[in-house]
């Protein structure tokens, strides 16, 4: 019979991930308000735009129908938005809380409409939803680059991070109580779903990186294996509530990584320490050692980061590729060719959530297990 060491880690992983919800929370609320190129390709788009207004509306005229844009199709399903979309030209909207020097400001991304320039909300000052960025606009419509807008809100991305957090924090105080009342009996019902992920995540990455240090990590490792892992299956959904790219938004894997970093560094021995600033090393290639050993400190966050953001962004851009192309050819058969592909790589997707949320924990424990390394005994001869 399977037995876990401590259930005390269950409790501390509810609390954990109210740590990091908060620290995903306030990143995406800073990266939100961050220029970006859309905004950049916004400002030296509009004349463009009005130049060929009529040129494009009389070629669209000609022809029925609007070109399809695969690039905005997939940029628009893997970004974040102020609204939820849920079918069609149908969206779920979402509480706008903004901030400029006339003071705090909350409203409905209805406001908005669904995601169109030329909806204006009349508040302390006209706010235009541009690229998904929240701008004051004067009455000819144009942006006045001199009031600064601090975005704080609730956007697809957050809002589904909170859905995450809230689904594990039930889950997770339901077996604890399963525990509380039955014991380490055998496991029934959730309990038997989530009691092997545990132990996994205990025999196989905690206990081989960590050692007699494992049960102190735990709640740490716990949460986010169970984070990433959620968030990105929701991710797969592709209808409410799912749908949002969670993890494909640097933001988040940054502020994952930060968090790793800190642990890491802080929980580092003099051992880890020594091994930088005092390399082993001849004297001629200590100046050189040491740098590199500083560098490295930095490039391991920097990997997590990048890897986990990337490989869900790709397998998000590849899916909605292969969906895009029968729009792109206008052709049915295109499209029954494509399906098998698409529910190929749907399912690799399906292995990538978990696979990418083994990676992240699994090479978190490496990097504190490194931090907590005890030196060497000498030989004794």
């Amino acid at each position: 019979m399977t037995h876990i060491k401590s259930l005390k880690s269950i409790y501390y992983t509810t609390k954990t991930s109210f740590l990091t919800i908060v620290f995903c929370f306030i990143s995406v609320i800073l990266f939100a308000n961050q220029p970006s190129t859309n905004t950049i390709a916004d400002t030296t788009s509009v004349g463009l735009d009005s130049e060929h207004a009529n040129s494009n509306a009389t070629h669209e005229e000609s022809h029925g129908e609007e070109k399809f844009n695969i690039n905005k199709t997939i940029m628009e399903h893997i970004s974040d938005a102020h609204q939820w979309h849920l079918w069609a030209h149908t969206s779920l909207p979402l509480p706008v809380i903004i901030y400029t020097n006339k003071g705090i400001e909350v409203f409905s991304s209805a406001h908005f409409g669904h995601g169109e320039e030329s909806h204006t909300y009349q508040g302390n000052y006209s706010y235009q939803l541009i690229h998904e960025k929240i701008k004051v606009v004067n009455e000819q419509g144009e942006v006045n680059p001199n009031i600064m807008v601090l975005d704080f809100s609730i956007t697809k991305n957050v809002a589904s991070m909170l859905l995450a957090v809230i689904c594990l924090i039930i889950i997770f105080l339901s077996v604890s109580k399963s525990y509380a009342k039955r014991g380490v009996g055998a496991p029934k019902g959730l309990q038997s779903w989530i009691e092997p992920l545990i132990i996994f995540v205990r025999d196989d990455i905690a206990e081989p990186n960590l050692g007699k240090r494992t049960a102190k990590f735990m709640p740490f490792l716990l949460t986010i294996f169970f984070f990433i892992w959620f968030v990105n299956m929701l991710g797969l959904i592709p209808f409410f509530p799912g749908g949002a790219n969670v993890t494909g938004n640097i933001a988040v894997t940054m502020v994952l990584a930060v968090i790793t970093f800190i642990i890491t560094n802080l929980n580092g021995k003099k051992t880890y320490w020594g091994h930088i600033f005092l390399p082993h090393v001849p004297w001629w290639l200590y100046p050189l050692m040491v740098v590199l050993e500083i560098i490295g400190i930095f490039t391991k966050p920097i990997a997590l980061m990048i890897r986990l953001f990337a490989n869900i962004t790709a397998g998000h851009i590849l899916v909605l590729s292969l969906v895009c192309l029968t729009f792109i050819f206008k052709s049915l058969t295109v499209g029954i060719v494509a399906a098998p592909f698409i529910v190929f790589i749907s399912a690799i997707e399906l292995l990538v959530a978990f696979m990418q949320a083994f990676i992240f924990t699994m090479l978190a424990a490496l990097y504190i297990g490194m931090a907590l390394e005890e030196p060497a005994p000498e030989a004794h001869h």
